[in-house]
């Protein structure tokens, strides 16, 4: 079950990793992301995304080596790694849900507290 939900948890960090990407790109998303404040991301807030989008890429591969799917990690502290982004994602998910964006709250809250979710699944197993 761990090996299954950890995959499924690298799609969604892959598929968020995208949606970062686009948004650094400056594709009209911004009100999706980071408050919505903006409907394109200033090129601040592009290089914020693209940093975003790479680390979501990291996040993913962490859970894959915690869920055995790959083992070429195995010099990281892993189990201390994915618990930092469980809790990452629990707050993220907190202030998803408080965002004054509408398309905020109603697309990325549910997203996060999926990711969450299986994540915390994932960590006490």
């Amino acid at each position: 079950m761990i090996y299954s939900l950890s995959i499924i948890v690298f799609a969604m960090f892959v598929i968020i990793a995208i949606f970062q990407v686009l948004l650094s790109l400056g594709y009209p998303l911004g009100e999706y992301a980071m408050g919505g404040y903006y409907k394109v991301l200033p090129k601040k807030l592009r290089i914020i995304s693209a940093f975003n989008a790479v680390l979501l890429l990291c996040m993913s591969f962490i859970f894959l080596q915690h869920g055995s799917v790959i083992h070429s990690l195995d010099f990281l502290p892993i189990n201390v790694l994915a618990w930092i982004i469980t809790i990452f994602l629990g707050i993220n998910t907190l202030a998803n849900l408080v965002s004054r964006s509408k398309k905020e709250r109603m697309v990325m809250t549910p997203l996060s507290s999926i990711a969450f979710i299986l994540c915390l699944i994932i960590v006490l197993n």
